[in-house]
């Protein structure tokens, strides 16, 4: 079970730089802070071989989505 933590910590890690890197590139601040969340809640996942913190970070980023800092998509405009 503590390889199947870690495993998941480490896909929270991978996000969290995903996310950091995106805010880099377009500057939103819901992807920093969705970043952030995961990266700390997969940091402490490895810290403390635990669930619960991987469990409550998913839940946070979700109310982070739900409160609307999910950027939004804008298509493209095509001239026809």
């Amino acid at each position: 079970m503590i390889y199947v933590i870690y495993g998941f910590a480490g896909l929270f890690l991978v996000l969290c730089a995903t996310m950091l890197f995106v805010f880099y590139r377009d500057r939103q601040f819901g992807m920093f802070i969705m970043g952030m969340t995961y990266g700390a809640s997969g940091l402490i996942a490895i810290s403390i071989p635990h669930w619960w913190p991987l469990v409550m970070g998913f839940a946070l980023v979700w109310l982070l989505r739900f409160m609307g800092l999910e950027p939004r998509h804008e298509p493209e405009k095509r001239d026809e």
